[in-house]
């Protein structure tokens, strides 16, 4: 709006040869997860080389700390280079977090025994679990043919000082702990990753038309520091349907996102869930963790549409789907969990599309809360 009134001359953003510049706001957030947040976030977006092929490059920082005392610090990449030769994809994070915990399942409790009671948490109580978090993630992925990658790396998900001071008795968190063989005060959840991906997105940051694929085998491996072996299989769904070749900002966006265990045990706060996904960004309308399982499964699709004619500003509507078992006879898909909710787009960069995203979203149980972001949640 600003270049707009006063610099109506400039020249028009490119992203063929010259960096977008970094978008820096304030990390200003409210919702269940985090209680309230003041921070700063940055973003930047690329094109490596000269080839017009090559897909756009993003990463993003953030640092904050929020009134319920987590302290979090992170940086995340995803790099093509030039032809898309080979695509890195990595996280660090650095964090004293607190993190939410309303047990184990998708709402349906199990009445076998106390402790069975407690873990599925039907009355949905919100306990709280204190930590020092440390993540490192790196893939790097070859392409083998048009648009299809073959990837590898490794993940260190590292839990110190864990403690669930508050709670009197037996909680989620102790029993998983119990009869799965972990230790009550820390894990680490060490493997390698191994990945096939399949992208035709016209943008990382706001994809017009599209799709996108990955589907990989995680596989923790004692030998390289994990408390215990396991293997899971994830996979990362989206497809994007523009309704206007006019005005493409039109899109109708679906999402599928599950993680599902073959073996061996999982830290119970490294169960897949509620906004577990690698941008922590599914199931807006609900707390982190917030529903969780050895296998999960996340559904969700959203209408996104202009408001103003320079597209300056934009709106969406989303509506959302979760299911997981229990390990007490709810099985994954035998139960679903609605969400939903609205939210306002602000454009930054009509060249890499980098937006600012405000988002109030609802769910059962109370759940409600206010979401930031940049760059669209899928």
């Amino acid at each position: 709006m600003y270049n707009d009134i006063f610099r109506p001359h400039r020249k028009p953003d490119s992203v063929q040869k010259k960096s977008s510049g970094i978008t820096v706001i304030p990390n200003v957030a409210s919702n269940p997860s985090i209680g309230s947040q003041i921070g700063i976030k940055a973003v930047a977006g690329r094109k490596l080389g000269n080839d017009p092929n090559t897909l756009l490059s993003v990463a993003a920082t953030s640092a904050s700390i929020t009134t319920k005392g987590i302290i979090y610090f992170y940086v995340n990449h995803n790099v093509y280079t030039p032809g898309n030769k080979y695509n890195f994809q990595g996280n660090l994070v650095v964090a004293k977090t607190v993190t939410p915990d309303y047990g184990l399942g998708i709402g349906r409790g199990s009445d076998e025994s106390v402790d069975d009671h407690i873990l599925t948490n039907p009355e949905r109580k919100a306990r709280a679990l204190h930590s020092v978090y440390f993540n490192l993630r790196e893939k790097v992925y070859k392409q083998i043919d048009t648009n299809l990658f073959l990837g590898a790396g490794l993940s260190f998900d590292v839990r110190k000082s864990i403690e669930d001071n508050k709670s009197v008795g037996p909680t989620p968190y102790s029993i998983y702990n119990d009869r799965h063989g972990f230790s009550q005060d820390s894990y680490s959840a060490n493997g390698f990753l191994f990945n096939l991906q399949y992208t035709t997105r016209d943008n990382q940051n706001r994809a017009y038309k599209g799709v996108y694929i990955d589907a990989g085998i995680r596989i923790n491996q004692s030998w390289i520091g994990s408390s215990k072996n396991s293997m899971q299989f994830t996979t990362d769904f989206r497809k994007y349907f523009s309704l206007s070749e006019d005005h493409p900002e039109h899109v109708i966006a679906f999402w599928n996102w599950g993680s599902y265990l073959l073996s061996g045990n999982v830290p119970y706060l490294e169960l897949p869930g509620t906004a577990k996904d690698g941008s922590f960004r599914s199931g807006r309308g609900y707390t982190t963790g917030y529903f969780k399982g050895t296998k999960y499964d996340y559904s969700e699709v959203e209408y996104r549409f202009p408001i103003l004619r320079n597209k300056f500003l934009s709106g969406v509507a989303f509506f959302n789907l979760q299911t997981s078992n229990d390990e007490n006879g709810t099985n994954l898909f035998q139960v679903w969990q609605p969400g939903g909710g609205a939210g306002l787009r602000v454009l930054f960069n009509k060249a890499t599309r980098t937006n600012l995203c405000l988002d109030y979203a609802y769910g059962k149980y109370g759940a409600k809360g206010f979401f930031l972001g940049l760059n669209e949640a899928f």
